[in-house]
Parts: C-alpha cells; sequence; structure tokens
C-alpha cells in the first residue's frame, strides 16, 4: 500500500470511529432525555362564574272538590262540589300576583283552578306561596281536603288512592303555562307497569285543567302509583281521592305530587287521632314503590312520635315495579314522622283515616323534601294549621318563622336528629328560615271530621352559577 492510501485509511477509519461515537452519545442522549423528566407549563383554565337570571314562579291550584254525575243533563260530566277557599302571599318585599282562573272544559259549568305567576325583580326572584282547602258533608261526598299550590313538573309521581269499587279518584292535570302539554300517565300496580290507552298521548292546552279518572286507567287496582311524564310544558299533577262505604262517604283528599324517588324519605305531620276497634280495618298504612330497580329491594319503615321514641322498623321487601303497602295500625294518638330508608330509589305515602263510620275523613300524607333555603309557604282555612319540624343532620338548627305580613315571630331551636311542633294560624303565609342548616317541614290539619297534610317545599332559590371555561 503506498504512503497516500494509508493516509486516507486512517483518515475514513478515524472518521468512522468518530460518527459511530458521536451517534452513540446522540442515542445516550435521547434515551436519557426520555426518562429525564421534563419541564412542564401548567396553566390553571380561565373561569368565570355566570349566575343566571332568576325564571318566573309559577304555582298552580288543583281546585275545588269535583264531583261526577250531579248535573241530570250531563249525568257523566264533572261539577265542582265545593269550591276551594285559596290563600296567597309572599315576602314582604314582594307584590302578591293576582290569581288567574284555569279553563275547564270537563265541567258543566265554572273555571278550574287557580294559577299564579310572578315575575323576578331584577335579579331577585320574587317567592310566592298558596294553598287551598275545600270542606263538605253531602252523601255522595263527605269530609275536608287541603293542598298546597305546586310548580309545574315535567315528571312527577301520585302516590295514593285506588281504583277499587267504592272509590271515584280523578287525577287533575293544571298547565298554567302558555304552551300545550302532551302527558303520559303510566300506571304501577299489581301487573308490575302499564301504560293504559286513557293514559297514553294526553293532551292538557294552555291555561287549562284536565281530569282523567283513576279507573280508567287501572280499573280495580287498590293500591296505584301514577307516574306523570309531560312533554311540551310541565304540569302540575294531583290526585282526587274518595271513596264510599255502602253508600257512606268515607272522607276525601287531594293529594299532591312527589318531585323524584328517594332512598331516605321522611313523611312528617301523619296525625293519629283514634283509629279503630276492628282488627280488619287499618287505621294507617304505608304505599310504597320501587319503580326501577331490577332485583327485590330492602325497604324499612319506622314510625317516630313526636313525644316518643321511634318504634321497631318494619322491614320489607319490594318487588321492582309493583307496590306494597304496609300495616302501621295499632299507633297510640298523637303525630308522627314515619321514615323510609331504602338501598333503591323508591316512592312512598302514607294514608291515614280518622275512622270508618260516617263522618270520618282521611288524608294521604307525602314525604317531606329538604328546605336549605329561606322559603315561603301558606296555611289554609280549616282547622288550626300544625307545623311539623324536623332536623336530620348533626347540628342544631335555628329556625325563624314570622308571618310574611310582619305579623308574628317565632324562633325555635330543632336539635339535631329531632322533631318539633308549632301551632300555626289558619289563612297566613310565613317565611321559613334555618340559616342553610338543612332541615324539612309539613303542614298537617285535624279537626272534627277533618284531616288533611302537605309538606312545605323549598323556594326554587335563583340558580347557582354556572362555571363559564372561556
Amino acid at each position: 500500500m503506498s504512503e497516500g492510501r494509508g493516509r486516507r485509511a486512517a483518515r475514513t477509519g478515524a472518521r468512522l470511529i468518530g460518527g459511530g461515537a458521536v451517534a452513540a452519545g446522540v442515542v445516550v442522549a435521547v434515551v436519557a432525555g426520555l426518562t429525564a423528566p421534563w419541564p412542564t407549563i401548567q396553566r390553571e383554565p380561565a373561569e368565570i362564574a355566570a349566575v343566571p337570571a332568576p325564571a318566573p314562579v309559577v304555582l298552580a291550584c288543583g281546585g275545588g272538590l269535583l264531583s261526577l254525575g250531579r248535573d241530570p243533563v250531563a249525568a257523566d260530566g264533572l261539577s265542582i262540589a265545593a269550591a276551594a277557599s285559596v290563600t296567597a302571599g309572599a315576602r314582604a318585599e314582594v307584590a302578591v300576583p293576582d290569581p288567574a282562573a284555569l279553563d275547564a272544559p270537563f265541567l258543566t259549568e265554572g273555571d278550574g283552578g287557580a294559577a299564579f305567576t310572578a315575575l323576578p325583580e331584577g335579579r331577585t326572584r320574587a317567592d310566592i306561596a298558596a294553598a287551598s282547602s275545600a270542606q263538605i258533608a253531602e252523601p255522595d261526598l263527605a269530609g275536608y281536603a287541603a293542598s298546597a299550590c305546586r310548580p309545574p313538573l315535567l315528571e312527577s309521581w301520585l302516590v295514593g288512592g285506588s281504583a277499587a269499587t267504592g272509590a271515584a279518584d280523578l287525577v287533575v292535570l293544571s298547565n298554567p303555562g302558555d304552551v300545550a302539554a302532551t302527558v303520559e300517565l303510566a300506571v304501577f300496580g299489581a301487573e308490575g307497569l302499564t301504560v293504559p290507552p286513557g293514559g297514553a298521548g294526553v293532551v292538557v292546552p294552555p291555561r287549562s285543567q284536565g281530569v282523567v279518572p283513576l279507573a280508567g286507567l287501572a280499573i280495580g287496582e287498590e293500591r296505584p302509583v301514577v307516574r306523570v311524564q309531560a312533554t311540551g310544558a310541565p304540569v302540575q299533577a294531583s290526585l282526587q281521592s274518595s271513596i264510599t262505604r255502602t253508600l257512606t262517604a268515607g272522607g276525601v283528599d287531594q293529594v299532591g305530587a312527589l318531585a323524584q324517588p328517594a332512598t331516605d324519605a321522611a313523611i312528617l305531620g301523619v296525625t293519629v287521632t283514634g283509629g279503630t276497634a276492628d282488627a280488619a280495618q287499618v287505621p294507617t298504612l304505608v304505599r310504597v314503590l320501587s319503580p326501577s330497580a331490577d332485583a327485590a329491594v330492602r325497604v324499612s319503615v319506622t314510625p317516630v312520635g313526636s313525644s316518643t321514641p321511634a318504634l321497631t322498623p318494619t322491614e320489607v321487601d319490594l318487588l321492582a315495579g309493583e307496590p306494597l303497602e304496609v300495616d302501621l295500625g295499632g299507633l297510640e294518638n298523637g303525630t308522627y314522622t314515619v321514615e323510609v330508608a331504602s338501598d333503591q330509589p323508591v316512592v312512598s305515602a302514607v294514608w291515614q283515616a280518622t275512622g270508618f263510620e260516617a263522618g270520618d275523613d282521611f288524608a294521604w300524607y307525602t314525604p317531606a323534601p329538604l328546605v336549605d333555603v329561606p322559603s315561603v309557604f301558606a296555611t289554609p282555612a280549616g282547622p288550626e294549621p300544625v307545623l311539623t319540624l324536623q332536623n336530620p343532620g348533626d347540628q342544631d338548627a335555628t329556625v325563624v318563622l314570622a308571618a310574611a305580613d310582619g305579623g308574628s315571630r317565632i324562633e325555635v331551636i330543632v336539635l339535631a336528629g329531632e322533631s318539633t311542633t308549632l301551632r300555626l294560624a289558619p289563612q297566613t303565609v310565613y317565611t321559613l328560615d334555618a340559616a342553610s342548616v338543612p332541615i324539612r317541614a309539613a303542614v298537617s290539619l285535624s279537626g272534627d271530621g277533618a284531616l288533611a297534610g302537605y309538606p312545605v317545599w323549598p323556594a326554587d332559590a335563583a340558580a347557582p352559577p354556572i362555571i363559564v371555561y372561556p
């Protein structure tokens, strides 16, 4: 090999060795870069809390007590057997809106229930409340009924009533809005869930009421539960329940709807006034339904007296879609809270009767939701109302109760896990404030031939802030 060629070979080998070293260094650097922690830049996303403007408050009242076949000209028509007395009001700084009568084409004459609409004042919600009552003592209909006027809902539940012989129950659908509502009435009974032809596609025109006989939905069903679903516009659903035993009127009630199933319900203000000595007649029943569970649901039912400790719980297993009634007969006279706990959401209500003779009455009591914002409620005409307050939390609650017109003011401490009762004035609107401690409340009324009750719903305070990420 010549000297020149040797030098070129040496230079080429050096380049190869150097290139291999550089490549090896690059590989090492890349591997080290992949395994070593890289610097990061973290930025919290910008967010804006936007509070939606409050919507108008809309309430609908079921109206007076209805009777079938009283008009000889229209034997199958409904008429008002007893007109409703309505009490309405608002917070002291809010103007009380005038009631608007709902059209009731099913009536042979007269208007249906009333509707109230309160517009917000700027960005402040105009909280209003209303309640109605009616009493009657006629051969075909007797008793006392009271109910709160409620906002319309897209879905609600009616727990109560019967379609057995002697019952003449009516589902009342109120649409206080400006758009027609199409309603589906699904019935849960002994055969599970059904949507009968009479419950499909029920159209309720705007600013009007419609009525569907419960017997037309589930004839012969002794313990129905009705799910009400509306499209187009929400509706306020209620149930007029009445019974006649061997030609003797046995009571009447207007049952309000539940908003949704729950795993922990408390039914407040159940008033036991005497019961019956006949073991075959049970004055206190709890109707409960698991609407959506795929398997049996364990339910615990516990009555708690206002002055007595909790009684032994009754535990039952529910089959999905089949209502069940739990016998609570034998309770001593007094006011009770019935607690219903389950491992799946259920709907429930308590039926209580003063007796089973002429002049007796009954009532359906529904669960009381948590009230965690200042709210207003109304008491109707009738017997002296009693307010039951329950504190399900672990801290004491200081509850301020004041008449909306500035009259009376009461402050009461409800101990954690306890309940108490207060006597109120009829036909009065009250504000209820527990200083953000969630409580439950219900109004109950009882007297000679009169029994009724309904829960206090929270005011739908201005919608919570919506977090917007720009």
